[in-house]
């Protein structure tokens, strides 16, 4: 990375699905790397499943959390729909990560909108570099559907320049003990889908 290079990183899905807590690990593991670091998140009805997105950047010198559009050099997406919600945001030549899961909203299962039948080729033609994963199911295979986020963590980890070891270090550190080898088993995991 050049002196005045900064990374910004994108990671979105809805309420509940631990985007919170795979952004501090990441935000970890670039601080841990020696980086400055500045994180935004905007959680929208997140606990009622709405969409939430975390956006970090990091470099030597930060000045601003929010990720301009057409910026970002990984996109991670815990939801199909998120996943093309955000895509103005990924920078030419950027990596995205989207998971197979579809969480139907409120709004779909009353009747009110209908959700997106044709997901996969929309994702594959605003995301020419894209990593179709079934995350959730890499999670529920480890025993804890909860680690999904962990999983397209370790996904996305594969076109970062940060260190394996601060990667361990960070989950370590972000996350509590008794689910610290299913979420370090899930990160893994998650590198070896790409």
């Amino acid at each position: 990375m050049k002196n005045d290079e900064i990374t910004s990183v994108i990671l979105v899905g809805v309420g509940g699905q631990g985007i919170l807590l795979a952004s501090e690990v990441m935000a970890t593991a670039a601080s841990l790397a020696g980086y400055e670091v500045k994180t935004n998140e905007v959680h929208g009805m997140a606990q009622r499943g709405g969409s939430v997105i975390a956006q970090i950047r990091y470099g030597r010198k930060v000045f601003s959390p929010l990720v301009a559009e057409g910026t970002a050099r990984v996109i991670g997406a815990l939801e199909q729909v998120e996943g093309l919600r955000y895509h103005p945001y990924l920078a030419e030549g950027g990596f995205a990560v989207v998971s197979q899961q579809a969480i139907i909203p409120v709004t779909v299962s009353t009747g009110q909108s209908k959700y997106p039948q044709d997901l996969e080729p929309r994702l594959r033609e605003v995301y020419p570099r894209l990593a179709w994963v079934d995350v959730q199911q890499a999670a529920e295979d480890i025993g804890n559907p909860k680690v999904a986020n962990l999983v397209i963590l370790g996904a996305m980890s594969t076109d970062l320049d940060l260190p394996s070891a601060v990667w361990e270090q960070a989950i370590t550190q972000c996350v509590k003990p008794e689910f610290l080898d299913s979420n370090l088993m899930a990160f893994v995991i998650g590198r070896s889908l790409v």
